[in-house]
């Protein structure tokens, strides 16, 4: 008389049921974390925001007024605006459209040697910026570390790349992100928006 094994047939009801259990309780931890992050990231249940730091430069909405003209005597000096719009940091995109543009002419010219030693670049330049007078200030205040650092930058080019186009809106690139770092290391925070070149001769 051959023995079979008796199957119980309750086993595999109860095995299903605990991979249910199993699965439900994974998904409520799941959600519940999402949940809690969520609330984190917003400030809170209470809704407390991140506090914004009030000598962080604000950008200025662009006015339907037309621009007060310079004080007489103020020459090249831009004139220095209040900001009203509170950003968390200073890589935030500005639609140029919304927001009033600011120009910082650099008051001396730049000249330096190209990295293939065959030439010279020289250029003056003008920074711009959607930030209030804080930025301008900020600009004013580090011009000695920005002058060094655009030099290097000059220095790093190539003739044959400066002659083109593209090379030169590569140079307002570096330059750019150039000037922001060394605002962001001093001042905390960039905004310097684009480099323009008020003059450019490469010999």
């Amino acid at each position: 008389m051959s023995k079979q094994k008796s199957a119980d047939p309750e086993s595999k009801p109860k095995k299903g049921k605990k991979k249910l259990i199993i699965a439900l309780v994974v998904a409520l931890v799941l959600i519940g974390a999402g949940a809690a992050t969520g609330i984190y990231m917003a400030g809170g249940i209470t809704g407390h925001a991140e506090k914004v730091d009030p000598r962080r430069p604000k950008l200025v909405e662009r006015s339907t007024e037309a621009e007060e003209p310079a004080a007489e005597g103020a020459g090249d000096a831009p004139v220095l605006k209040e900001g009203t719009v509170d950003v968390k940091n200073d890589r935030v995109s500005v639609d140029p459209r919304k927001y009033e543009v600011t120009y910082v002419n650099l008051d001396q010219s730049f000249t330096a040697n190209l990295a293939d030693g065959a030439g010279f670049v020289q250029l003056g330049l003008s920074l711009s910026t959607y930030y209030d007078g804080k930025v301008v200030r900020n600009i004013q205040r580090q011009s000695v570390p920005i002058r060094s650092t655009i030099l290097m930058v000059l220095s790093q080019q190539d003739a044959q790349a400066l002659s083109t186009p593209q090379g030169k809106k590569m140079l307002q690139r570096d330059l750019t992100a150039a000037i922001n770092d060394i605002l962001r290391e001093k001042e905390g925070f960039g905004g310097v928006d684009n480099v323009y070149f008020s003059n450019l001769v490469i010999q």
